[in-house]
């Protein structure tokens, strides 16, 4: 049975946690209400990015662009999005558990051959991989402390330069998409080559709208040409923001869960802290009992 000096140890240490956990979880708070003013201020121009290539790609012939042109699936190459840190609950395993699937069991046949690439965005995801000998082609380590969209355009310049060499014929991207504090959403989603649902013009819905059309200058082929490095910028950019709100929610989950959990276990040491004294001092009230009475005897 512990000791007095046992039980008040661990309620200090408890306390001491829980106020780290605290800590933690305002951080968390904090940054995750950055992380959404960021999602949300890049969806118009998203929509509006996304309207162009579909009226573009409606006018232009796609078949000669090598990022639009479909592949037989020889080599694939993998963007696996985790976390830098630990502590945000289930998020690292469940993107690590989705990503093992997916290579293993969707791309057995690639996988088994040796054909698939990672690249490693995030800590958690590069220290598992290398850790069992996945083939790693690059990690991204570090990013997420003060995330820039530089650094979306420098992952994106990568995979595009690999895919035009030939080094992958399809690109895939894993990460957690943020839909509440609450809940997080793993993704597979295919960047390269551009899937024909982005590019499919929209279906009639006889809204004035619809009937727009605009003048390109210097010409529809330029637009497009010069378009597409922003597409996947963004869409790498919006993958990033994704996954830092999704990290921070499910880091402030975690931390409150744990707050709460300290709270708990520091109530019940407290009552056996109450039951272990209670007997304490009833035993040395006994022990003076019987000595007082072990001498009214002998006296």
């Amino acid at each position: 049975m512990p000791t007095l000096r046992d039980i008040r140890s661990r309620i200090s240490g408890i306390k001491n946690t829980q106020k780290i956990t605290k800590a933690m979880k305002m951080v968390s708070a904090a940054k995750l209400r950055r992380a959404q003013d960021a999602i949300v201020s890049a969806r118009p121009y998203a929509r509006k990015l996304n309207e162009l290539l579909q009226h573009l790609s409606g006018k232009v012939d796609l078949t000669a662009n090598p990022l639009f042109a479909p592949r037989p699936v020889e080599k694939l190459l993998v963007v696996v999005v985790t976390a830098d840190r630990g502590l945000c609950g289930a998020f690292n395993s469940n993107i690590i558990k989705t990503a093992v699937t997916h290579l293993r069991t969707t791309n057995k046949e690639t996988f088994d051959a040796g054909k698939i690439d990672l690249l490693c965005i995030g800590r958690k995801g590069a220290e598992f991989f290398s850790k069992r000998q996945y083939a790693i082609a690059g990690k991204y380590v570090g990013i997420f402390g003060g995330l820039k969209f530089s650094v979306a355009q420098t992952i994106t310049n990568e995979v595009i330069q690999k895919f035009l060499r030939g080094e992958c014929d399809r690109v895939e991207v894993i990460y957690n998409e943020f839909k509440s504090i609450m809940r997080q959403h793993v993704v597979v989603e295919q960047l390269l080559p551009v899937p024909a649902d982005e590019t499919a013009a929209p279906a009639s819905t006889h809204k004035p709208k619809s009937l727009v059309d605009y003048i390109y200058e210097p010409s529809q082929e330029a637009i497009l040409a010069s378009l597409l490095p922003k597409h996947f910028n963004f869409q790498m950019w919006r993958m990033l923001l994704e996954s830092n709100a999704a990290e921070q929610g499910a880091r402030m989950t975690a931390m409150d869960s744990a707050t709460t959990n300290a709270s708990d276990l520091i109530r019940d040491l407290q009552l056996s802290y109450n039951n272990a004294r209670q007997a304490s001092i009833t035993k040395e009230l006994l022990e003076i009992v019987a000595g007082a009475e072990a001498l009214r005897k002998a006296g």
